[in-house]
């Protein structure tokens, strides 16, 4: 299996698709690892604290769908280099007049949605260079770049006590800019391009039930990943009383975690069939989720639990994205748009709910347990699903569903 794989594909593309969505990721996410200085600076409620953070993964959402449209018409390359440079130019606006109030901050997580958006370049951009045997681990690799919250989340903190949570946004642009420069390089556009589509093709999708069954399911694996990445730097401080810098390196344990199992999840998914590993990874991701709603009060025990949450959920992405190119390898940059907005509304529910179950009872736990609820109400409608996928498309592919 793993030399078969090697042998497939385009390795440089695959590598510089990583590093394109790993550093997006990055600074997707850069206002929850400075969430707690920006918001004593700016005094700011846990409410807006939990908008702040959020807001990024609600533009990233639907700049997904216009940037897997442009793929389509320009192709994945082109995007990426589009994409990236729009994220570099709003990082140097607010390092150079820096950001004094909410609604600047809001604003600037507008603009890292388009960070966010590289979700549906950097699969595309991988995925059509390799066969539908090979799709979960492709994508898992790929999509492995989420990784780059961790890292955010690692190093972000440490240096805003060094230099100002500002000028994390200016030091931010030196691995951006040299990714840009190895993606303009080494990614090249498959030969395997499917022909440009009208708005009305796209649109058509949606009359689709599968695609919308597939959105539910990413909302909930890819919207839990990114809506507790978001926050749990937040949530481990005003939770446990940590410092930022030590809640930073917990959310990125706890963030690494998740994204080394992406790959995981979908070379699993490859051998035993998406279905079944989905199934699996929703009772659990539901379980853990519940149990953190009840606030450990032992600091390494919540750190525990989340990082099983976030291993569950890890797994879910990976197995998700071993599903979709199968049932839709021709749309593949209109689903992975589709798919990955759901996601990211996924996420910005999780991560503005937590803020405001926090300001108004005083604790996460409602917006944790409605969030286990939707892992169950994905499981059930998995069940619902599964016979007539594997009897029809599913049948129909050489890879397991």
């Amino acid at each position: 299996m793993k030399s078969s794989f090697w042998s497939a594909g385009h390795k440089p593309t695959l590598f510089s698709a990583f590093l394109y969505f790993d550093l997006s990721f990055m600074v997707w996410v850069l206002l929850g690892p400075l969430g707690v200085q920006i918001a004593t600076t700016l005094h700011l409620t846990p409410g807006q604290k939990g908008l702040m953070v959020a807001t990024p993964v609600l533009a990233g959402a639907l700049l997904r769908m216009v940037m897997g449209m442009l793929v389509d018409h320009l192709g994945p390359k082109k995007t990426g280099l589009i994409g990236q440079v729009i994220v570099m130019a709003a990082l140097f606006v607010a390092w150079h007049y820096g950001i004094e109030n909410y609604h600047q901050a809001l604003l600037l997580g507008m603009f890292l949605g388009f960070a966010g958006a590289s979700f549906a370049v950097a699969l595309p951009l991988a995925s059509r260079w390799y066969p539908p045997e090979h799709q979960g681990t492709a994508l898992g690799i790929a999509g492995a770049g989420n990784s780059g919250t961790a890292i955010g989340a690692l190093f972000a903190p440490g240096l805003a006590v060094a230099y100002g949570w500002n000028n994390v946004f200016g030091l931010a642009l030196i691995p951006l800019a040299m990714v840009f420069v190895v993606y303009s390089i080494f990614a090249k556009d498959s030969p395997e391009t499917p022909p440009a589509k009208s708005l009305s093709q796209y649109l058509a999708i949606l009359k689709d039930k599968d695609a919308w069954w597939f959105m539910l399911f990413y909302s909930v694996t890819f919207g839990g990943f990114v809506g507790m990445a978001s926050s749990l730097t937040i949530y481990f401080h005003d939770q446990y009383g940590l410092t930022p810098v030590v809640a930073g390196y917990f959310t990125a344990a706890c963030v690494f975690a998740g994204s080394l199992m992406r790959p995981l999840g979908g070379n699993i998914a490859d051998r035993i069939g998406g279905i079944k590993m989905l199934t699996i990874v929703y009772g659990f991701a539901a379980l853990f989720l519940f149990l953190l709603s009840f606030s450990p009060t032992d600091k390494l025990v919540g750190l525990a639990v989340v990082a099983a949450a976030m291993l569950s959920l890890g797994m879910g992405n990976g197995a998700v994205f071993q599903l979709v190119p199968q049932r839709f390898r021709k749309e593949i940059g209109v689903m992975t748009g589709l798919v990955g907005m759901a996601g990211g509304i996924g996420g910005f529910y999780l991560a503005s709910s937590l803020g405001y179950s926090k300001q108004i009872t005083g604790s996460y736990q409602i917006g944790l347990i409605a969030f286990a609820c939707l892992a169950i109400v994905a499981m059930v409608g998995l069940t619902s699903v599964k016979t007539r996928w594997r009897t029809t498309w599913g049948a129909a592919t050489s890879a397991k569903v």
